[in-house]
């Protein structure tokens, strides 16, 4: 069976073309949940339907990935650009005029090749290699983003992480059959391993989404990857957080990726922390700022009072006589440490007034607002 899909990216997150970052990201997460293989397992095409979700979003949550792809839809018919195929998806060669695409045929215009060769994911074989053939090919990068307390982030710290890795079936080891099987020749392409598909006046190839590139599927399936070859868990990770860290901060693990073809190196797990909310701490910067409440009698008369800080000890701080609401006192040197510098900690005061007052409190103060009184 030939492919008959136009794919597009906006298409299959559900959005619009001027959707936001955060909107794609919801809609990724989103169907990414929906379609996750661990939560399809009666579905065969799960899988497939999963792969295009995280290819489309690591495109289009990509601000430079994204543009290049914009201008790629916008292209329509290309006239006699050699390497455009006008028409819809086929498996086979190039129809009645038509011309194959050829990523090569890019190498003049700004390096489109590449971003073409990244959007559509195509399995880089050498020149004259078979189809299918097995090539060493570095393993994939994985975004994953980490949700952190606000005084780990502050503070620095570990946190365990469970990241959804792809990886070979180790039951097939990754040929998709049923130990002691063989395979056969994918009826998809016809065992050339791609397919062509067309979009917005071109087409282009990509590995066939049935035998996944390697021009054979199984004639017994593995039961425990359905004929995939591969499989996805949960790898637990324990990552060690900077002092400092702030939404949208990265890090990249060198390694900690999925794994590469035969014997390829892995990929890196690149990760963005976002950082939770605190009820008592707020950030700006490497500067943190507090609020704590004082009684009138505080305020009045002065005090001394403990603060806690992000280092989750407390220090001192003198509140002078007469202090008003929304005063702001800075504490220099404990806020939070990031490369050697270091924030101030800022504690607005805020002067709460009893409900009730005992027939003893009444008395003084109206005596305190009498002698206001005379005085002016």
């Amino acid at each position: 069976m030939a492919s008959t899909a136009a794919k597009d990216y906006y298409q299959i997150l559900g959005v619009a073309e001027g959707a936001s970052a955060d909107d794609i990201k919801k809609a990724y997460r989103r169907l990414a949940k929906q379609h996750h293989p661990d939560a399809n397992r009666n579905d065969p095409r799960a899988a497939e339907r999963f792969k295009e979700i995280g290819e489309a979003y690591a495109v289009l949550s990509d601000p430079e990935k994204r543009k290049q792809y914009d201008q790629v839809r916008r292209f329509g018919p290309l006239g006699g650009l050699g390497g455009f195929a006008r028409g819809g998806a086929s498996t086979g060669g190039a129809g009645p005029g038509e011309v194959r695409f050829d990523f090569e045929n890019l190498g003049d215009l700004g390096g489109l090749g590449d971003i073409f060769s990244s959007i559509f994911d195509r399995s880089k074989r050498r020149q004259g290699a078979r189809p299918g053939a097995e090539t060493r090919e570095r393993g994939r990068d994985v975004e994953y983003v980490v949700e952190i307390p606000f005084t780990t982030a502050a503070r620095g710290g570990r946190v365990t992480i469970s990241v959804p890795m792809t990886d070979d079936c180790a039951t097939c080891g990754g040929t998709g059959n049923t130990p002691g099987t063989k395979s056969k020749t994918c009826p998809e392409c016809n065992g050339k391993g791609t397919v062509t598909f067309g979009q917005g006046g071109f087409a282009v190839s990509r590995p066939c989404p049935v035998c996944l590139g390697r021009g054979q599927v199984p004639t017994d399936a593995c039961r425990v990857c359905r004929g995939t070859g591969q499989v996805t868990e949960q790898r637990q990770i324990i990552v060690a957080v900077p002092s400092g860290v702030d939404s949208g901060s990265k890090m990249r693990l060198s390694g900690q990726g999925e794994r590469g073809s035969a014997g390829a190196p892995p990929g890196d797990l690149i990760l963005t922390f976002k950082v939770e909310s605190h009820r008592f701490f707020r950030r700006d910067g490497l500067d943190v700022h507090v609020t704590i409440p004082l009684n009138v009698a505080q305020a009045l008369l002065g005090s001394k009072v403990r603060v806690k800080t992000v280092d989750g000890k407390k220090v001192t701080l003198r509140i002078p006589p007469g202090t008003q609401t929304g005063t702001r006192f800075r504490i220099s040197g404990q806020g939070i440490e990031k490369s050697g510098r270091r924030g101030d900690l800022y504690v607005q005061v805020r002067v709460t007034v009893p409900d009730q007052l005992t027939d003893a409190q009444e008395k003084l103060f109206r005596e305190f607002a009498d002698a206001a009184d005379m005085r002016h």
